[in-house]
């Protein structure tokens, strides 16, 4: 590991995995190689992530737009997220790592939502890093539920219409409890949010690297925190 003693380690740090396809094309390989290989180095950044210090770690592993792919890598992706999930378990209760979930379960198959349930359970009490995979999850669709969940509660008198604040939304959202992210980082250059924690990442520092997800390792994370330790964060306000 390189000399992150002086660094301060971002609290939130959240991740666009992209480029798995692109890195499995540069090597002639099927689609499904490159998503199997991604899943491999989730795994190592959990880790990783744990280790150095870092406490919430939330991952984009599949969004609300990607149900349009083909059926045949929507057929392999939840496969592979079949296998991961338990592959999930037995690392998370290696590194005490809290497994959390964000966006709607409610269109995979049964078997998928109650292996993600066990996930929760089982490491609801580990104290580490908090690992949070985002699935069929959107930003979008993120707030009109949570502004659907709301106007309910105002409906059924739960909460008075006129007390709303940025605070009380928020504890709407599927990341409610959380800290926002403090830092966002996005492989293989794309330079866009893709629909992502759309709310949570109002004040979060962006980090774009070339990499390709399947190649990102520790010295990439490295380089990332180097790179957010260099940035002001003035949240809107000033330099005094």
């Amino acid at each position: 590991m390189g000399d992150l003693s002086n660094m301060v380690i971002p609290r939130h740090v959240a991740i666009i995995l992209d480029g798995n396809g692109r890195w499995a094309k540069k090597r002639g390989l099927p689609r499904t190689m490159g998503h199997r290989e991604g899943c491999k180095t989730v795994e190592k950044t959990v880790e990783i992530a744990a280790r150095i210090g870092i406490e919430y770690l939330t991952v984009y592993g599949f969004s609300t737009e990607n149900w349009s792919r083909s059926v045949e890598e929507v057929g392999a992706l939840m496969q592979l997220f079949r296998y991961y999930m338990v592959r999930l378990l037995k690392i998370a209760k290696q590194n005490n790592v809290r497994v959390k979930m964000i966006g709607d379960k409610s269109r995979f198959d049964q078997d998928i939502i109650d292996g993600i349930d066990r996930l929760v359970r089982e490491t609801q009490d580990n104290t580490g890093l908090t690992f949070v995979i985002a699935v069929n999850y959107g930003g979008r669709d993120e707030i009109t539920r949570a502004a659907a969940r709301l106007a309910r509660d105002c409906r059924d008198g739960k909460i008075d219409g006129e007390s709303i604040s940025q605070e009380v939304f928020a504890s709407y959202l599927d990341t409610a409890g959380m800290p926002d992210p403090d830092l966002l980082i996005r492989t293989s250059g794309e330079l866009r949010l893709s629909n992502y924690l759309l709310w949570q990442v109002a004040y979060t520092e962006f980090y774009i690297t070339d990499c390709l997800w399947p190649d990102f390792n520790q010295e990439e994370l490295e380089k990332a925190i180097v790179q957010y330790n260099k940035r002001e964060r003035r949240f809107g306000g000033v330099k005094a």
